[in-house]
This record gives structure tokens, C-alpha cells and sequence, in this order.
């Protein structure tokens, strides 16, 4: 797998083999056999360069799943150690509760600074499959989250419901943000159905009537539709409130709607010591 990642990466045989250090005929040869092993033609070539037929990039995305997971294992195995090393994977959404996380993090740190610690940022759904598959050790979920087979810390009312805007937007000028004040309003919602049904409670009879103009997984990105006038985010505060406010604003909800998350990861799991110690500080900072 890793001569064909570096196939795949150079887009010629002979430049990977130099990468390998082994001989282009014997490069060749291997990649030949593993496609017959496999039944499938991996590249294509155009021109004087190799390309991955659609065969060769669903292997790639997997072999570069595989191949992390081999390295992770191995940490695993060395975490016997006295010297805690490896790295500790998290996943996550845009929240507020990341500050939280960032104060788990720096003591952490301070305690065993040969640890890295990875942040990946997605929605939910991924990040559920990514930790499904040994690819994320920790994760933070907001409710409603099913948590069956999870231990997990909550962050109670961590979050808070707000509407993004320009700042010169006549809603700016409110303290906060009723539903009177939405109503014909360009809307953009989160994508999870779960966190949707949360607004559909809020908004009562009228969620059915909303205009919705969008529909974004992650807040930033949203935040830019709002900048450029495409409509008004409503989300948790998240990452947006760090940006500039000369370019968007928050104001929250009225009547208050608060998001609780949770710090999560697989019940009877075997993990590496760093990882183990993680949590080992995670149920120390809920306490």
C-alpha cells in the first residue's frame, strides 16, 4: 500500500521508485501483482503521467484510513513505556465547549508535553464514523447525540442559540432575537435533523413556514454566506464569536435556547497510555 501511495502521489512510476529507493521494474512488478491480487486496474495512464481510475482513489482514501490506523496501533503497543508519547485524536464540531476542551488540553500538556494532539473539525455524522473506526480516540458531540456504548462528560448549557448578521443589519441593533423577528427572514440552518428539530421547537407552527435559504454542516462557513448577505445563520455561538465584529455580529435567542455537549469516546476499548490519560484528566476536569 505504501508503493501505491507514493505512485499515487507522484503520478509516475519512476519518480516513486526513487522516492522507495528500489528499482522502477520492481516498483512495476509489485503494483502489478497487487492489482492482480485485487482484480481491479488502479491506474490509467495520460499522457506520461499515472492516473487512479475511480478503483484506485476508493483505495486510496482507504489505505491512507489503514495505514494511520497501523501507526496508531503501534503507539498502542509501545505505551507500556514509562515516557508517555503518541498522540491523541479528537473530533469535533465548531463549539464554544472547544475552550473547555482547550483548558483540558493545556494541563494535559503540561503533564506529558511529548503527546500531540490532533484536532479534526467536521460534522457529527463523520466524526461518529471517524471514531467507529479507530481514526478519532475522543470526540465532542452537541445534543441530542445517541451515546449508547460511549462513556462521555456533558458541558452543560455550553452553548447558546444565536442569530449571525452584518453589522449594519437593522437586527444588529437589537439585544436579542425573537421569533417575531425571523419570520420572512433568509434563514440558514444547521444540516443535522436532530439539531433542527431543537429550532422546529423553538419556532413552534411557524418552523414549517421559515424561509430557508441555505442549509451548512459547519458555522464558519455559514458566517460567510451572512457576511455577503445570503441570509441570517441560526446556530450556536460557536467559532463565529471570535470573528471581527466590523464583519458579523451574534445576538442571541429570546426565549434562550442553550446546547448541552459532551465529551465522548468507546466504552471497553483498549487504548494507548496517552490516550488513557487523557481521560484520566478529562474525569478530573469534570470533577
Amino acid at each position: 500500500m505504501r508503493y501505491f501511495l507514493t505512485v499515487a502521489k507522484e503520478q509516475s512510476f519512476t519518480k516513486a521508485a526513487e522516492q522507495l529507493h528500489i528499482t522502477q521494474p520492481t516498483l512495476s512488478r509489485q503494483l502489478a501483482a497487487f492489482e492482480k491480487e485485487l482484480g481491479v486496474a488502479l491506474f490509467a495512464r495520460k499522457g506520461k503521467s499515472m492516473i487512479l481510475t475511480e478503483e484506485g482513489i476508493l483505495l486510496k482514501r482507504r489505505a491512507l484510513e489503514i495505514l494511520n490506523l497501523e501507526e496508531r496501533i503501534l503507539e498502542e503497543l509501545k505505551g507500556a513505556e514509562e515516557v508517555i508519547e503518541g498522540t491523541v485524536t479528537f473530533g469535533c464540531g465548531e463549539f464554544t465547549a472547544v475552550e473547555t476542551l482547550a483548558k483540558i488540553c493545556k494541563r494535559y500538556k503540561e503533564k506529558y508535553p511529548l503527546v500531540q494532539i490532533a484536532i479534526h473539525t467536521a460534522t457529527a455524522d463523520i466524526i461518529y464514523e471517524m471514531m467507529n473506526k479507530g481514526l478519532v480516540d475522543i470526540a465532542l458531540f452537541m445534543e441530542p447525540v445517541d451515546t449508547e456504548g460511549l462513556d462521555y462528560i456533558r458541558i452543560k448549557d455550553s452553548d447558546y442559540w444565536v442569530v449571525g448578521m452584518r453589522p449594519d443589519d437593522p437586527l444588529a441593533d437589537k439585544s436579542y432575537i425573537e421569533k417575531k423577528d425571523l419570520l420572512g427572514k433568509p434563514l440558514i440552518l444547521p444540516e443535522r435533523v436532530r439539531v433542527q428539530s431543537e429550532l422546529a421547537n423553538w419556532f413552534g407552527k411557524d418552523f414549517s413556514e421559515l424561509d430557508i435559504s441555505l442549509i451548512s454542516n459547519l458555522g464558519t462557513n455559514a458566517g460567510v454566506m451572512a457576511a455577503n448577505g445570503l441570509g441570517y445563520p441560526v446556530s450556536i455561538e460557536g467559532a463565529v464569536k471570535y470573528w471581527r465584529e466590523d464583519i458579523l455580529v451574534q445576538r442571541r435567542l429570546y426565549p434562550e435556547i442553550t446546547a448541552n455537549i459532551v465529551i465522548a469516546w468507546r466504552r471497553n476499548i483498549p487504548y494507548s497510555q496517552a490516550v488513557n490519560k487523557m481521560i484520566e484528566e478529562m474525569n478530573a476536569f469534570k470533577a
